[in-house]
Protein backbone atom coordinates (compact mmCIF):
# COMPACT_ATOMS: atom_id res chain seq x y z
CA UNK A 1 0.00 0.00 0.00
CA UNK A 2 2.82 2.33 0.76
CA UNK A 3 4.35 1.62 -2.59
CA UNK A 4 1.10 2.38 -4.43
CA UNK A 5 0.50 5.53 -2.40
CA UNK A 6 3.96 6.82 -3.23
CA UNK A 7 3.48 5.97 -6.87
CA UNK A 8 0.19 7.82 -7.02
CA UNK A 9 1.70 10.81 -5.23
CA UNK A 10 4.64 10.88 -7.61
CA UNK A 11 2.32 10.85 -10.60
CA UNK A 12 0.30 13.70 -9.24
CA UNK A 13 3.43 15.67 -8.50
CA UNK A 14 4.80 14.93 -11.91
CA UNK A 15 1.59 15.95 -13.61
CA UNK A 16 1.47 19.17 -11.58
CA UNK A 17 5.04 19.97 -12.49
CA UNK A 18 4.71 19.27 -16.21
CA UNK A 19 1.24 20.78 -16.65
CA UNK A 20 2.08 24.50 -16.87
CA UNK A 21 5.32 23.94 -18.77
CA UNK A 22 3.65 22.83 -22.02
CA UNK A 23 1.63 25.99 -22.62
CA UNK A 24 4.64 28.16 -21.65
CA UNK A 25 6.85 26.30 -24.08
CA UNK A 26 4.25 26.66 -26.77
CA UNK A 27 3.97 30.40 -26.13
CA UNK A 28 7.74 30.79 -26.26
CA UNK A 29 7.82 28.89 -29.54
CA UNK A 30 5.04 31.04 -31.00
CA UNK A 31 6.77 34.21 -29.81
CA UNK A 32 10.01 33.13 -31.45
CA UNK A 33 8.17 32.39 -34.68
CA UNK A 34 6.51 35.80 -34.51
CA UNK A 35 9.85 37.58 -34.01
CA UNK A 36 11.35 35.60 -36.87
CA UNK A 37 8.54 36.64 -39.17
CA UNK A 38 8.85 40.34 -38.24
CA UNK A 39 12.64 40.62 -38.32
CA UNK A 40 13.56 39.59 -41.84
CA UNK A 41 16.16 42.16 -42.86
CA UNK A 42 16.51 42.94 -46.53
CA UNK A 43 19.80 43.31 -48.33
CA UNK A 44 19.55 47.10 -47.92
CA UNK A 45 18.87 46.80 -44.19
CA UNK A 46 21.82 44.45 -43.72
CA UNK A 47 24.01 46.97 -45.48
CA UNK A 48 22.60 49.75 -43.28
CA UNK A 49 23.49 47.86 -40.08
CA UNK A 50 26.79 46.47 -41.28
CA UNK A 51 29.74 47.40 -39.09
CA UNK A 52 27.66 48.94 -36.28
CA UNK A 53 28.86 47.92 -32.84
CA UNK A 54 31.34 48.66 -30.09
CA UNK A 55 34.87 49.21 -31.40
CA UNK A 56 37.76 47.29 -29.98
CA UNK A 57 39.39 48.97 -26.96
CA UNK A 58 42.50 50.93 -27.89
CA UNK A 59 44.67 53.59 -26.23
CA UNK A 60 43.38 57.11 -26.87
CA UNK A 61 45.52 59.19 -29.20
CA UNK A 62 44.46 62.83 -29.77
CA UNK A 63 44.26 64.13 -33.31
CA UNK A 64 46.65 66.77 -34.53
CA UNK A 65 43.94 69.47 -34.58
CA UNK A 66 43.16 68.78 -30.91
CA UNK A 67 46.79 69.18 -29.87
CA UNK A 68 47.09 72.32 -32.01
CA UNK A 69 44.07 73.88 -30.30
CA UNK A 70 45.40 73.09 -26.82
CA UNK A 71 48.73 74.71 -27.69
CA UNK A 72 47.08 77.81 -29.19
CA UNK A 73 44.96 78.41 -26.07
CA UNK A 74 48.14 79.28 -24.18
CA UNK A 75 48.36 82.66 -25.92
CA UNK A 76 45.15 83.42 -27.91
CA UNK A 77 41.42 82.86 -28.28
CA UNK A 78 40.60 79.79 -30.36
CA UNK A 79 37.72 78.94 -32.70
CA UNK A 80 37.50 75.21 -33.43
CA UNK A 81 35.42 74.05 -36.38
CA UNK A 82 35.12 70.28 -36.71
CA UNK A 83 32.35 67.79 -37.53
CA UNK A 84 30.16 66.39 -34.77
CA UNK A 85 31.82 63.45 -33.04
CA UNK A 86 35.38 64.45 -33.93
CA UNK A 87 36.42 65.41 -30.38
CA UNK A 88 35.85 69.14 -29.84
CA UNK A 89 34.77 68.58 -26.23
CA UNK A 90 38.10 66.82 -25.53
CA UNK A 91 39.89 70.12 -26.23
CA UNK A 92 37.69 71.97 -23.72
CA UNK A 93 38.02 69.22 -21.12
CA UNK A 94 41.81 69.08 -21.29
CA UNK A 95 42.18 72.86 -21.11
CA UNK A 96 39.78 72.94 -18.15
CA UNK A 97 41.82 70.19 -16.49
CA UNK A 98 44.99 72.26 -16.90
CA UNK A 99 43.34 75.33 -15.38
CA UNK A 100 41.81 73.46 -12.42
CA UNK A 101 45.14 71.82 -11.65
CA UNK A 102 46.71 75.29 -11.41
CA UNK A 103 43.95 76.65 -9.16
CA UNK A 104 42.15 78.66 -11.83
CA UNK A 105 38.53 78.79 -12.95
CA UNK A 106 36.44 78.15 -16.07
CA UNK A 107 32.94 78.49 -17.50
CA UNK A 108 31.39 76.03 -19.97
CA UNK A 109 28.30 77.35 -21.76
CA UNK A 110 25.82 75.67 -24.11
CA UNK A 111 22.56 76.83 -25.74
CA UNK A 112 20.37 74.02 -24.39
CA UNK A 113 19.41 72.98 -20.85
CA UNK A 114 19.53 69.31 -21.82
CA UNK A 115 23.06 69.66 -23.18
CA UNK A 116 24.07 71.69 -20.13
CA UNK A 117 22.79 68.98 -17.79
CA UNK A 118 24.62 66.34 -19.81
CA UNK A 119 27.92 68.24 -19.69
CA UNK A 120 27.45 68.87 -15.98
CA UNK A 121 27.27 65.14 -15.28
CA UNK A 122 30.14 64.45 -17.68
CA UNK A 123 32.41 66.93 -15.91
CA UNK A 124 31.40 65.63 -12.46
CA UNK A 125 32.50 62.17 -13.56
CA UNK A 126 35.75 63.65 -14.85
CA UNK A 127 36.70 66.18 -12.15
CA UNK A 128 34.57 65.34 -9.11
CA UNK A 129 31.33 66.84 -7.76
CA UNK A 130 33.15 69.38 -5.58
CA UNK A 131 34.82 70.95 -8.63
CA UNK A 132 31.73 71.47 -10.78
CA UNK A 133 28.63 73.65 -10.44
CA UNK A 134 25.64 74.27 -12.68
CA UNK A 135 23.59 77.41 -13.42
CA UNK A 136 20.50 77.33 -15.64
CA UNK A 137 17.14 79.06 -15.50
CA UNK A 138 15.75 76.44 -13.11
CA UNK A 139 18.83 74.86 -11.55
CA UNK A 140 21.57 76.24 -9.31
CA UNK A 141 24.05 73.93 -7.62
CA UNK A 142 27.55 74.49 -6.23
CA UNK A 143 27.77 77.92 -7.88
CA UNK A 144 31.12 78.69 -6.19
CA UNK A 145 32.85 75.70 -7.83
CA UNK A 146 35.93 76.44 -9.98
CA UNK A 147 34.11 75.04 -13.04
CA UNK A 148 30.63 76.36 -13.81
CA UNK A 149 28.46 74.75 -16.46
CA UNK A 150 25.50 76.84 -17.62
CA UNK A 151 23.43 78.13 -20.48
CA UNK A 152 24.85 80.99 -22.52
CA UNK A 153 22.02 83.26 -21.36
CA UNK A 154 23.00 82.76 -17.71
CA UNK A 155 26.64 83.53 -18.46
CA UNK A 156 25.59 86.68 -20.36
CA UNK A 157 23.43 87.72 -17.40
CA UNK A 158 26.39 87.32 -15.05
CA UNK A 159 28.38 89.63 -17.28
CA UNK A 160 25.61 92.24 -17.08
CA UNK A 161 25.47 91.86 -13.27
CA UNK A 162 29.24 92.30 -13.01
CA UNK A 163 29.08 95.39 -15.21
CA UNK A 164 26.35 96.98 -13.08
CA UNK A 165 28.04 96.03 -9.81
CA UNK A 166 31.54 97.06 -10.81
CA UNK A 167 32.90 93.56 -10.23
CA UNK A 168 34.51 90.98 -12.53
CA UNK A 169 33.47 87.51 -13.60
CA UNK A 170 35.77 85.06 -11.86
CA UNK A 171 36.88 82.96 -14.81
CA UNK A 172 40.07 82.39 -16.76
CA UNK A 173 38.46 80.49 -19.63
CA UNK A 174 34.98 80.56 -21.18
CA UNK A 175 33.94 77.80 -23.54
CA UNK A 176 31.14 78.76 -25.94
CA UNK A 177 29.79 75.47 -27.25
CA UNK A 178 27.64 75.59 -30.42
CA UNK A 179 29.11 78.99 -31.21
CA UNK A 180 27.24 79.14 -34.54
CA UNK A 181 24.18 80.23 -32.53
CA UNK A 182 25.62 83.71 -33.01
CA UNK A 183 23.84 83.65 -36.39
CA UNK A 184 20.50 82.56 -34.89
CA UNK A 185 17.81 85.13 -35.66
CA UNK A 186 16.12 84.91 -32.26
CA UNK A 187 18.96 84.15 -29.85
CA UNK A 188 22.11 85.25 -31.67
CA UNK A 189 22.26 88.55 -29.76
CA UNK A 190 22.97 86.56 -26.56
CA UNK A 191 26.20 85.15 -28.00
CA UNK A 192 27.13 88.54 -29.43
CA UNK A 193 26.63 90.26 -26.08
CA UNK A 194 28.53 87.48 -24.25
CA UNK A 195 31.50 87.87 -26.58
CA UNK A 196 31.50 91.68 -26.43
CA UNK A 197 31.20 91.82 -22.62
CA UNK A 198 33.77 89.10 -21.82
CA UNK A 199 36.92 90.87 -20.60
CA UNK A 200 39.97 90.40 -22.86
CA UNK A 201 41.87 88.81 -19.98
CA UNK A 202 39.50 85.81 -20.16
CA UNK A 203 40.43 83.31 -22.85
CA UNK A 204 37.61 82.27 -25.20
CA UNK A 205 37.30 78.80 -26.72
CA UNK A 206 34.52 78.61 -29.32
CA UNK A 207 33.34 75.23 -30.62
CA UNK A 208 31.15 74.61 -33.65
CA UNK A 209 30.51 72.05 -36.36
CA UNK A 210 28.69 74.33 -38.78
CA UNK A 211 30.50 77.68 -39.12
CA UNK A 212 31.23 78.18 -42.80
CA UNK A 213 32.98 81.57 -42.61
CA UNK A 214 35.26 80.73 -39.68
CA UNK A 215 38.07 83.10 -40.64
CA UNK A 216 35.70 86.06 -41.03
CA UNK A 217 34.21 85.17 -37.65
CA UNK A 218 37.68 85.10 -36.10
CA UNK A 219 38.54 88.52 -37.58
CA UNK A 220 35.36 89.96 -36.09
CA UNK A 221 36.29 88.48 -32.70
CA UNK A 222 39.73 90.05 -32.90
CA UNK A 223 38.24 93.44 -33.76
CA UNK A 224 35.70 93.29 -30.94
CA UNK A 225 37.98 91.93 -28.21
CA UNK A 226 41.42 93.16 -29.25
CA UNK A 227 42.73 89.60 -28.80
CA UNK A 228 44.12 87.43 -31.58
CA UNK A 229 41.82 84.49 -32.46
CA UNK A 230 43.21 81.38 -34.09
CA UNK A 231 41.10 79.08 -36.27
CA UNK A 232 41.60 75.35 -35.89
CA UNK A 233 39.91 73.10 -38.43
CA UNK A 234 39.20 69.45 -37.77
CA UNK A 235 38.72 66.58 -40.22
CA UNK A 236 36.49 67.31 -43.24
CA UNK A 237 34.13 64.39 -42.60
CA UNK A 238 32.43 62.93 -39.54
CA UNK A 239 34.54 60.18 -37.95
CA UNK A 240 31.28 58.31 -37.29
CA UNK A 241 29.04 58.61 -40.37
CA UNK A 242 25.31 59.10 -39.98
CA UNK A 243 22.96 56.34 -41.10
CA UNK A 244 19.31 57.25 -41.56
CA UNK A 245 16.46 54.76 -41.38
CA UNK A 246 12.69 54.57 -40.91
CA UNK A 247 11.11 52.20 -38.36
CA UNK A 248 7.73 51.01 -39.65
CA UNK A 249 4.71 50.03 -37.51
CA UNK A 250 5.34 46.35 -38.34
CA UNK A 251 8.84 46.72 -36.82
CA UNK A 252 10.65 46.61 -40.16
CA UNK A 253 13.65 48.92 -40.54
CA UNK A 254 14.01 50.65 -43.91
CA UNK A 255 17.05 52.66 -45.03
CA UNK A 256 15.93 56.23 -45.70
CA UNK A 257 18.16 56.48 -48.77
CA UNK A 258 18.98 53.95 -51.48
CA UNK A 259 22.41 53.17 -52.92
CA UNK A 260 22.33 56.21 -55.20
CA UNK A 261 21.58 58.55 -52.28
CA UNK A 262 17.96 59.12 -53.26
CA UNK A 263 14.94 58.66 -51.03
CA UNK A 264 14.04 54.98 -50.69
CA UNK A 265 11.17 54.18 -53.16
CA UNK A 266 9.42 52.11 -50.52
CA UNK A 267 9.42 55.10 -48.14
CA UNK A 268 8.03 57.28 -50.93
CA UNK A 269 5.27 54.74 -51.53
CA UNK A 270 4.36 54.71 -47.84
CA UNK A 271 4.18 58.50 -47.78
CA UNK A 272 1.96 58.48 -50.86
CA UNK A 273 -0.37 55.94 -49.21
CA UNK A 274 -0.66 58.11 -46.11
CA UNK A 275 -1.71 61.11 -48.20
CA UNK A 276 -4.55 59.28 -49.93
Amino acid sequence: MRRNTRKNWDKRRSRGRRGPEKPAGKRDHEANERVTRIVSPSRETKRLLEGIGTPRPAPFKPDEFQLEAIAALEYEDVLVTAPTGSGKTWIAREEIRRLLNSGRRAWYTSPLKALTNSKYQEFIDEFGADKVGILTGDRKENSDAPLTVGTTEIYRNQLFDSLRGGSEVTADLVVLDEAHYLADEDRGHVWEEAIILTPPRIRLLLLSATIGNAHEFALWLEEIRGVRCGVITGPPKRPVPLRSAVLLPDKRLLPLLNESGRLNPEVLALVADERR
